[in-house]
C-alpha cells in the first residue's frame, strides 16, 4: 500500500475512521471524502504531514465524486445511513449515490473499489435500508467491474450506536426492551477487524469481484446482548418483551426526534436475524481472527457503569 493513492468516502465516519488510521499506517495516501471536511480535519495527525487529506465531497454530487476520485488508484464507499433525513434518503445514498461513486472510481480509472454493504441486503427484505443496500450493490456491479463487496453484521467499538445506546438508556430507564422477545440473532463485529479486512481486500487481487460477510465469532440472540449490556454496567434493570408491532409503534412516534432512537425501518431489520451466510467469505479468509465482545466491551461500557460498581462475571439482571 506505499505511496499508493486511496480515496474513502465516509472515512470521518465509525468505521472510516479505523480504515483511515491502518491505511496511513501502511504507507497511503489517502483523501477523506466527505460532506464537511472540518469534521475530518482531526484524522490528518493519523498520518505522516501531508498522508491525509480531508476533501469535500458528497455522493449526491456528481463532479464532487469525480474530484474526490481523481487520481485515485483505490476507493472504498463506507457511506450509509442510520435513518433518512432531508434529501439523505437510503435511496439516495445506498443506490444512487453508490452507483455515482462506482461510475466515477470506474472513469477515473482506479484499480480496486471496496463498496460497504451490510449483512441483510435483499432487494425482497421490507425493510427500505436492506432493499436500497441490495439496490447498491447491482448498482456498484453493474458500474464496477471487479468491486469487491463488504457485508457487516452489527458493528461494535467504542463509539458505536448499538451498545452505547443501550448503555445510555441504562441510566435512565429501570427496564430494557427485548425488542419481538429479544430472539433475533446477531454476530456483533469488532470495528477494527472490519478495517483490517478491508485493508486485507486491497492488498489482495484474488480478492476482486468477491463477496465478503464480516461477522464476529459468536452468534447472540438480542437478550444474550441486552444481558451483556447489564453485566457491563453492573445495573439492575427488567427486561420486557415486547412484540414487534408495540415497537412498531413505539418507532413511529420515536423516528421524528431529530436523532431517532429507533424508527419503525429499524424495527422491520431487527425482524429477520443479522448473521453470516453459512459458507460465506470472512475475516477468518482473509488470515484475520475476529475479536470477542468480551474482549473489548468492559473498556468502554464502564462509562455507564454506576457509581462503586464492579465488573460482574454473570448477567445480574432481573429479567421477566
Amino acid at each position: 500500500m506505499r505511496d499508493r493513492r486511496v480515496t474513502v468516502f465516509g472515512g470521518s465516519g465509525f468505521v472510516g475512521r479505523y480504515l483511515v488510521r491502518r491505511l496511513a499506517a501502511a504507507g497511503a495516501r489517502v483523501d477523506v471524502a466527505v460532506r464537511d471536511p472540518e469534521r475530518a480535519l482531526p484524522l490528518k495527525t493519523m498520518g505522516a504531514v501531508g498522508q491525509i487529506a480531508p476533501v469535500a465531497a458528497n455522493i449526491r454530487n456528481a463532479d464532487s465524486v469525480a474530484r474526490a476520485v481523481d487520481g485515485a488508484d483505490t476507493v472504498f464507499n463506507l457511506v450509509g445511513l442510520l435513518y433518512e433525513g432531508g434529501a439523505q434518503t437510503f435511496q439516495a445514498v445506498h443506490a444512487s449515490g453508490a452507483e455515482t461513486v462506482a461510475r466515477a472510481a470506474s472513469a477515473a480509472g482506479a484499480r480496486r473499489l471496496v463498496h460497504m454493504s451490510a449483512i441483510g441486503a435483499a432487494a425482497e427484505s421490507p425493510a427500505a435500508y436492506a432493499k436500497t443496500k441490495a439496490a447498491g450493490e447491482a448498482a456498484v456491479a453493474a458500474a464496477f467491474t471487479g468491486a469487491t463487496f463488504v457485508r457487516a453484521s452489527v458493528v461494535f467499538g467504542a463509539e458505536d450506536s448499538f451498545f452505547n445506546l443501550f448503555g445510555g438508556l441504562t441510566r435512565i430507564s429501570p427496564v430494557l426492551p427485548l425488542i419481538g422477545g429479544g430472539e433475533t440473532r446477531m454476530q456483533p463485529v469488532y470495528v477494527d477487524d472490519v478495517a483490517a479486512g478491508m485493508l486485507a481486500l486491497v492488498t489482495d487481487p484474488s480478492t476482486a469481484g468477491q463477496t465478503y460477510e464480516f461477522a464476529g465469532p459468536r452468534i447472540y440472540s438480542f437478550a444474550d446482548l441486552m444481558d451483556i449490556v447489564l453485566r457491563e454496567t453492573g445495573r439492575r434493570r427488567l427486561l420486557v418483551p415486547v412484540p414487534f408491532w408495540a415497537t412498531k409503534v413505539m418507532a413511529y412516534f420515536l423516528q421524528y426526534w431529530p436523532r431517532p432512537l429507533l424508527t419503525v425501518d429499524q424495527v422491520r431489520l431487527l425482524q429477520a436475524d443479522n448473521v453470516a451466510a453459512p459458507g460465506s467469505l470472512g475475516l477468518t479468509d482473509l488470515g484475520i481472527v475476529p475479536t470477542p465482545v468480551d474482549d473489548v466491551l468492559p473498556d468502554y461500557m464502564k462509562r455507564y457503569r454506576r457509581a462503586g460498581a464492579r465488573h460482574a462475571s454473570q448477567s445480574i439482571n432481573g429479567a421477566v
